[in-house]
């Protein structure tokens, strides 16, 4: 498998903690949405706790923040790296 044909997902701090790894690649067969990759991670880790920290996560796709888009219509490229980013505390 080369690179263009996953997607690297990278979680920080409460997203870490829930997914257990601080990041992962998914196998696609070309672009999906950032719906179908949720689904895939949440099928990944399916103890429930992944679920409600991705919730309230702010999404980066490469250096595009699409936390205010419909993930359903966001489009996630073979090569492309999926950032979810938790709301921090303080300042």
């Amino acid at each position: 498998m080369n690179e263009t044909e996953v997607i690297r997902v990278r979680y920080w701090a409460a997203a870490r903690s829930a997914a257990g790894v601080a990041e992962e690649t998914v196998a696609v067969p070309g672009p999906v949405s950032l719906t179908a990759l949720r689904e895939e991670l949440l099928a990944r880790h399916p103890d429930g706790r992944l679920g409600d920290v991705v919730k309230v996560c702010s999404v980066l796709v490469g250096d595009r923040p699409v936390s205010s888009g419909d993930p359903a219509e966001v489009v996630v490229r073979p090569g492309e790296t999926v950032e979810f980013l938790p709301p921090f505390a303080g300042g």
